[in-house]
């Protein structure tokens, strides 16, 4: 097993057909003791007992909260003991124009796409440090890169390009302490999110542009968590790994 008996804290992770639930659940599979964080905590719990394996937990944290973050880690410590991946998976977006946001639109997406990621790793580097190991998956986007996305607002694209600064950032001081933080950027993922909004001509002109012909599943993103979370990706840190079936190829 790739993660057996890892602490995993995975954000927003309650959603049955999001990211998160779908990584929750493989990294259930491959040994992890799985801490699903999400704003409810009875959604937290339920999602975490649905899980393969033993030991799992169930807990509300607003990431974009600060005391609610270290109230959650210190609840986390003191169940395991120690920290070992973070999956910082939590994530709004809205579908607006550049000059339909308003202040409280990009309050809410930064806080939480961007603030969150911060705030969640603030939490966890120290104990990843006194361990000397550690690993942080941070979820960014393929609209980071290509500027835009088919659902998300500019102001997501500008939260997820900040979350692939930070994590480069992070991967660079923290590598002495023998923690990695990597990226993955997602294409068009079938979840909760694009769940009625795609008519059968935008899902033909979507796939048009994408080399692979599908759109994707949460399981290949779930699976690219796997790869940066466990030692099959020991010697790398900083980088992006894109999962978009080639919709973006640089």
């Amino acid at each position: 097993m790739l993660l057996k008996n890892k602490v995993s804290i995975i954000t927003g992770a309650a959603s049955p057909r999001g990211l998160g639930k779908a990584t929750a659940l493989l990294f259930a599979e491959q040994g992890a003791k799985v801490v699903i964080a999400d704003l409810s905590e009875e959604a937290a719990i339920e999602a975490a007992n649905s899980l393969p394996g033993e030991g799992h937990m169930g807990i509300a944290i607003n990431v974009a909260d600060e005391t609610q973050v270290q109230a959650g880690k210190e609840k986390i410590l003191a169940k395991y003991g120690r920290i070992d991946v973070l999956v910082n998976n939590a994530g709004i977006t809205q579908p607006l124009k550049t000059l339909d946001i308003k202040g409280s639109n990009y309050d809410v997406v930064l806080d939480v796409s961007l603030r969150g990621t911060l705030l969640m790793s603030q939490a966890v580097l120290p104990t990843m440090q006194a361990q000397k190991s550690g690993n942080i998956v941070c979820i960014s986007s393929v609209s980071a890169q290509r500027g835009g996305g088919i659902f998300g607002g500019p102001h997501y694209s500008a939260a997820k390009a900040g979350v692939l600064g930070l994590a480069k950032a992070m991967a660079r001081e923290f590598g002495v302490d023998n923690i990695r933080v990597n990226c993955i950027t997602p294409g068009l993922i079938q979840t909760d999110i694009t769940q009625g909004k795609l008519t059968e001509e935008m899902k033909s002109q979507i796939l048009a542009g994408i080399p692979l012909n599908r759109l994707g599943d949460a399981i290949d993103i779930a699976r690219a968590a796997l790869f940066l979370a466990s030692d099959l990706s020991s010697y790398s840190t900083g980088i992006t790994l894109d999962v978009n079936g080639g919709m973006l190829i640089h």
